[in-house]
């Protein structure tokens, strides 16, 4: 048993409004330069819908993630090293941007500098790419709020799979149209398909927290990391042309903080915290034969941090003593193991992936109330399970390879403890054979109650710090943001958004977070004054330029 750190995420999809605010602050403090305008490392997608890019969990045609051969090896849907040099410097299997969408700009300066006419000038949709007009057809939530009509709701590579299985699966009418939002990010894999596909070997996974980055001079832009994710999270940066991804925010990470889309979120829905695994059975765990049984393996890598054995093992492998703490606080082994209602996205791609979710129920309970029913008694909720408005087997192929057994088992748990906290919350004699009937005690259900429904902030997000001897190196790693004028990047623009020589972000930051944690100065004053970054601001203060002064709101 070899124990390593991962730092995960768990998603509880009950409470996604559907705002964007994880997608927009995310955009503006990662990809807000030339060359990622299409690029969302984070994105809240409506389900059922095509997703982003269009139809990408349809493995049939992009070929991401692993499968198994013949003699039950795994090994890359993308094929072997052969055919990864056939398909070097051509790869047919990759969305174009047609599946993403053109970006485009509007032809403001025709707007604003026509001469006086009797006609209304027009600002024109203008291409990033070409700088030619354009029409927009397509974008990264084009279908957002839609995914109940049969206009996008039919496109669902998931609605079509159980549609061939059964005509009567899923039926889009007025009275059965169901919808709710789906936030991803990166999955920062145990099994990274995009790192095994990678030929120059740019893709890295850090062994201290098990953050997947690339680095930016090691990349050639062969783009088989593309095909390689399943989930497309992998990006082509057309200016530098450099492959790019989600960060998971690590110099955030290392000091403590969560990431930015965390930090930002309205509905508070996500928990950052530390898994421990065990990293020589993660090979076998992805060869597991049967996918239903992929979930189970997955959760059979993660390890106990409160077992003798483990921590002894993870002491021997160098995991620090307050590394270990936090992994016995962690948010997210609570809610993936002890609890067992988060789930992993799509395990039957084999990658392993550390970002889970808890299945939205609140549907079924809406929908009851409005039939005139108790909505939150245990035996109206339990009963209902099967007749949820989202279907079961939908929530199967998302988050189980399509074992319905273990989203009833989830959803009745999450049942459970509305019913039992109703009655406390109301003053009434808790039930104590609500608990018992889907396998829990009393308070582990008053514990999962307050950590899904009242966590404060440091509940939610347990991350350690980096320890001060490898600050220096972290400082030092390449990561999937390189600086203007760095390799491979074109000369900037007088007034484009790296005027100017900035500094690379992970030298900026660093030396941000480590000045404003050495004083005792607000953010706001002289250690941020006339700049606001969200990268290094934590809420403390208010740093200068945010708001308007007196002089300038005169």
């Amino acid at each position: 048993m070899r124990v390593m750190a991962q730092v995960g995420m768990v998603m509880n999809l009950d409470k996604c409004i559907g705002c964007h605010t994880c997608s927009v602050t995310c955009k503006q403090a990662w990809t807000n330069r030339a060359g990622t305008e299409y690029v969302w490392f984070n994105n809240v997608e409506t389900r059922p819908g095509q997703g982003y890019p269009r139809q990408y969990e349809d493995q049939d045609k992009w070929r991401g993630g692993w499968h198994l051969n013949a003699k039950g090896k795994l090994r890359l849907r993308t094929g072997g090293r052969l055919q990864k040099l056939l398909t070097l410097f051509a790869s047919p299997v990759q969305p174009t941007i047609a599946d993403y969408y053109e970006p485009w700009t509007y032809d403001y300066e025709t707007l604003i500098n026509a001469p006086l006419g009797d006609d209304f000038p027009v600002a024109r949709p203008k291409s990033l790419l070409t700088g030619e007009d354009t029409k927009v057809s397509w974008s990264a939530n084009w279908d957002d709020n839609l995914g109940g009509s049969t206009s996008y709701g039919d496109l669902d590579p998931i609605v079509e799979k159980l549609r061939r299985e059964s005509e009567e699966a899923i039926k889009f009418s007025f009275e059965q149209t169901f919808m709710f939002y789906l936030p991803r990010i990166c999955e920062h894999c145990l099994n990274p398909s995009c790192m095994a596909s990678c030929p120059s070997g740019a893709i890295y996974k850090r062994s201290e927290d098990g953050i997947v980055l690339v680095d930016q001079d090691q990349c050639r832009g062969w783009r088989q990391c593309i095909t390689g994710c399943p989930y497309k999270k992998m990006y082509f940066n057309h200016k530098s042309g450099k492959a790019e991804k989600c960060t998971l925010c690590y110099p955030r990470i290392e000091v403590g903080q969560p990431t930015v889309c965390s930090e930002t979120c309205v509905g508070r829905l996500r928990y950052l915290g530390i898994f421990l695994y065990d990293a020589d059975a993660v090979t076998d765990a992805a060869s597991t034969p049967y996918e239903k049984d992929l979930y189970e393996a997955q959760l059979e890598l993660l390890l106990d941090p409160h077992d003798p054995e483990v921590i002894a093992a993870a002491r021997r492998d160098g995991i620090p003593d307050d590394w270990l703490e936090a992994a016995r606080r962690s948010p997210v082994y609570a809610l993936a193991k002890k609890y067992r209602v988060a789930l992993p996205l799509h395990p039957e791609y084999r990658t392993m992936p550390m970002v889970w979710y808890v299945p939205p129920l609140s549907p079924i309970v809406d929908l009851l109330a409005d039939q005139g029913h108790d909505a939150e008694s245990p035996g109206t909720l339990f009963g209902a399970i099967d007749a949820l408005r989202i279907p079961v087997e939908y929530l199967a192929e998302l988050f189980t390879a399509g074992d319905t057994e273990v989203i009833d088992r989830v959803l009745k748990r999450l049942a459970g403890m509305r019913a039992y906290m109703r009655d406390v919350t109301l003053g009434r004699e808790p039930n104590p054979d609500i608990p018992a009937a889907v396998g829990m005690s009393e308070e582990e259900v008053y514990e999962m109650y307050r950590l899904m429904a009242i966590a404060k902030y440091e509940d939610r997000y347990v991350i350690p710090t980096a320890h001060l001897e490898q600050a220096e190196q972290l400082d030092e790693m390449a990561c999937a943001l390189d600086y203007e004028e760095g390799p491979g990047m074109f000369e900037s623009g007088a007034f484009g958004e790296a005027s100017g020589r900035p500094a690379p972000v992970s030298v900026e930051t660093f030396h941000a977070l480590k000045q404003r944690q050495t004083t005792n100065t607000a953010a706001g004053e002289a250690s941020m004054a006339g700049r606001v970054n969200l990268l290094n601001w934590d809420g403390n203060g208010v740093p200068n330029g945010m708001f308007p002064g007196p002089s300038e709101q005169r």
